[in-house]
């Protein structure tokens, strides 16, 4: 196995435990990781899309996910499970994670899971090879590489007990706390741990003393190992096997703490719920006196351990087993902090040259590039480079929709607006504000009621029947002057297109049906250039390889509407330079196109 962890090692964090987290970020930082060891966090009841942590100085976001499932697919190389759920969930949590694979480590902090299913968790996880840490721990250490929540203590601690680079020895322990008092002692009394361990302190925990020191016998970093054992239980008694037998030939050093219940006249729980001796075997002072026996370096007393570490690590670096450790250089965690207020992640103004979703902006603007405004739209809406024919398709989209004459509302909105005087913004602005349900709207409920039919497998009698009693006429259906004998070219360009380049159309053809059955009741029920390029918009993005969640989102927020406005502002501000450029009066609208009906106002 070797090493548990690498500075590559990443985690899904489940329970957005803060203060953990961030202790996490600030030991990657510290140590000068490359990657944040925490990829995702699951929070099933959270509502947010991400929380924004500490780097150093500067904040980054870690994704927010509302199952394991759903952050194991965004994250795949996330290997360790951190799950902090309580001890009602814990079990569940675990086992899920197990099912769905790709984990090889779970540590699990909540104690008291009950002892069938404790056990049988264990079990199962053994059978996958996946490392369970825990019940009722803290987690587990490679320092210089990875850590898990709060092992450790602050990073004051962290860097005093060496633990923020490797030294030579592997720990393995039940207590937290005193695997961060044992750190400690190490540190002064020796170079530091390559390898640490709080295996838990529930009675039934998933790797024990004898799997973590195995995986370090075969660890290259770790040149001798120390085992803090405690009353209750025989699990020292298989390390004690493993050293008679010779798989482990690394220097031991053993101490069980817990010697002090020989004096009680009753069986005494010390603390974990494993540290109650049941019988003799089990009692501190036996495992201590067997493991002597079997050659392991067992101090006459807890507070001779240090001296032992000391004369162990002495005779290592004495015989050239364990050589002089370089310290690294850190990073030093900010005294004070401040939260940013705003975040941006589709461009970048601070370099040499602005770019667009990691891209200079010279690279897709200038004519050379062979790039357009389809382009510049996938990087700083969507995020991705879009191939050609979507790209190609957006910019079709956007000429299709720039303007419809100056008798629409919008860009009547702008002439009038223009013709008192106002600026092409304030002009402009007052065209976009009629852009809503009943002006340009189309794009959106096209693609939303369409997409929802597919996605149900309505047939076209079910889907009109469903929008009929929703009390919504179709969006994307019917037109006021073009009809089947009389089509509407921009509808036909932007279908002859599809059919050309896009991979395929299924959304469009299910539409197609849809019309058969609308206008064979009335000629004029067609799709119009509205529901057209929503619907295509879905079968872009299905093409391109988006979830339908993401396209229901897109949807939702409003992006199919956007590209309405992007195209309209064309022909808006067209108008506008137009009423300017002939330097048209102040409109008055016509009296005789009023109807007036004032009655004189009743006195109350």
């Amino acid at each position: 196995m070797g090493k548990l962890f690498t500075r590559d090692t990443q985690a899904i964090f489940w329970n957005n435990n803060k203060t953990a987290i961030q202790r996490m970020l600030d030991y990657d930082y510290t140590i000068k990781r490359e990657t944040p060891s925490v990829a995702a966090i699951v929070a099933p009841t959270s509502s947010n899309k991400f929380e924004k942590f500490f780097w150093g100085a500067d904040e980054i976001m870690v994704p927010i996910y509302k199952s394991t499932a759903e952050a194991k697919a965004a994250q795949p190389q996330a290997d360790v499970l951190l799950n902090f759920a309580s001890f009602r969930t814990a079990y569940d949590v675990t086992m899920e994670a197990l099912n769905l694979g790709g984990f090889k480590t779970i540590m699990i902090t909540a104690e008291g899971i009950p002892e069938r299913l404790a056990r049988g968790m264990n079990a199962y996880a053994r059978e996958l090879n996946v490392i369970v840490i825990g019940p009722a721990t803290v987690g587990a250490i490679v320092p210089g590489a990875f850590k898990i929540a709060n092992i450790g203590g602050t990073i004051e601690n962290i860097i005093n007990s060496k633990l923020h680079r490797a030294g030579s020895c592997g720990l393995v322990t039940r207590s937290g706390g005193l695997f961060n008092e044992l750190a400690n002692i190490i540190a002064l009394n020796a170079d530091g741990i390559a390898e640490g361990v709080a295996i838990g302190g529930d009675r039934f925990v998933g790797s024990v003393f004898i799997d973590n020191l195995l995986r370090m016998e075969k660890n290259p970093d770790v040149k001798y190992l120390i085992l803090l054992g405690e009353v209750g239980g025989t699990e020292e008694y298989k390390v004690i096997e493993a050293v008679k037998s010779g798989k482990i030939t690394k220097p031991i050093i053993a101490w069980c703490i817990g010697t002090i219940a020989k004096y009680y006249d009753s069986g005494v729980q010390f603390g974990h719920a494993g540290a109650s001796a049941n019988a003799e075997r089990e009692t501190a002072e036996a495992k201590n006196k067997a493991m002597a026996e079997a050659g392991i370096h067992v101090p006459a007393t807890f507070n001779d351990l240090p001296a032992t570490i000391m004369e162990v690590y002495d005779d290592l670096k004495t015989k050239g087993i364990i050589g002089e450790i370089e310290e690294p250089e850190i990073n030093v965690i900010p005294k004070m902090r401040r939260s940013k207020n705003f975040i941006c992640t589709i461009s970048d103004d601070r370099g040499e040259e602005a770019t667009y979703a990691g891209f200079p902006i010279s690279s897709v603007a200038t004519p050379d590039t062979g790039k357009g405004i389809g382009d510049v739209i996938s990087l700083l809406w969507f995020k991705k480079q879009y191939p050609k024919w979507a790209t190609d398709f957006i910019e079709t989209v956007i000429k299709t929709v720039a303007d419809h004459g100056p008798a629409v509302s919008g860009a009547h909105n702008a002439k009038v607006t223009a013709r008192a005087g106002k600026s092409v913004v304030e002009s402009l602005v007052t065209g976009l504000l009629t852009i809503g349900p009943r002006f340009g709207g189309a794009i959106d409920g096209a693609a939303k009621y369409f997409k929802y039919a597919d996605d149900n497998n309505l047939s076209p009698k079910e889907f009109l029947a469903y929008m009929k009693s929703e009390g919504v006429p179709i969006p994307g259906i019917g037109h006021r002057i073009k009809s089947l004998k009389n089509p509407d070219l921009r509808v036909t360009g932007l279908m002859n297109y599809a059919a050309e380049h896009f991979p395929s159309t299924p959304l469009l053809d299910y539409a197609k049906t849809v019309e058969a059955l609308t206008t064979s009741k009335k000629e004029n029920l067609i799709l119009n250039v509205d529901g057209t390029i929503g619907i295509l918009m879905v079968d872009m993005w299905r093409a391109l390889g988006y979830s339908e969640e993401e396209i229901n989102e897109f949807i939702e927020s409003g992006t199919l509407n956007s590209f309405f406005i992007v195209g309209r502002s064309i022909g808006f501000i067209g108008h506008v330079l137009d009423e300017k450029r002939l330097a048209m009066p102040m409109y008055r609208h016509p009296m005789d196109d009023i109807l007036y009906d004032v009655k004189k106002a009743e006195k109350i």
